[in-house]
């Protein structure tokens, strides 16, 4: 049976082109903000372009930050997509303006020190050994980007009774956070959506983990 993703619609984010993406690698994939359904799915996507605090200002309208936090707490599977990744982390800082993100894992979203912003198109990234999202895909592999802030330092290590997140890592003048595997919670700055066939890997490989 195909899996059932909600694509969570909180008023920011490529919401048609998740669900295409999603769909053509098998998923059973509906949009909405309805709280219930986003909590029983068997995946939860959230998508998210432009600004930190409009992106949290929406997601906080639609209750997704306790949607997230449930199905966590549950160990429900989770896929942020660009700053719907940025958002999962403690704050975003655009400018000088601080935003209490998610926290669902430390960390600063903040402008990248690069001399052409925004990092617009394909780049490779560093995957760390035993990755799932990125199982099967080449060494220089490029996905799509769009950005101009990012995570530049991660904070989270192991601790008692939780392993290191696995983190990959790309750079546009400086390194900073291209994607996150932490157990249930999952997350990409770049757009597996827009990346073609290398993105529909990765999705497939995500779809797997439901």
């Amino acid at each position: 049976m195909s899996k059932r993703v909600v694509v969570l619609d909180y008023g920011s984010g490529n919401l048609r082109s998740a669900e295409r993406a999603l769909a053509r690698v098998g998923a059973d994939v509906t949009v909405t903000a309805d709280f219930d359904a986003a909590i029983e799915a068997d995946g939860l996507v959230v998508p998210g372009v432009g600004a930190f605090a409009a992106c949290m200002e929406g997601l906080k309208g639609v209750r997704g930050d306790q949607i997230v936090g449930r199905r966590l707490a549950g160990g429900r599977p989770v896929l942020g997509i660009c700053v719907g990744m940025q958002i999962l982390f403690e704050k975003g800082v655009e400018h000088g303006v601080h935003t209490e993100g998610c926290g669902e894992w430390p960390g600063t979203v903040e402008r990248l020190d690069a001399p052409v912003l925004p990092h617009m198109g394909w780049n490779t990234v560093t995957v760390p050994e035993g990755s799932v999202l990125f199982r099967g895909l080449e060494k220089g592999t490029r996905f799509y980007f769009v950005h101009s802030y990012g995570v530049r330092e991660w904070r989270l290590e192991a601790g008692d009774g939780f392993r290191r997140p696995l983190v990959t890592w790309a750079e546009h003048g400086v390194p900073f956070v291209a994607a996150v595997e932490n157990g249930p919670l999952m997350a990409t700055q770049f757009h597996p959506e827009k990346s073609g066939d290398a993105g529909a890997v990765l999705l497939s490989n995500w779809l797997s983990t439901l």
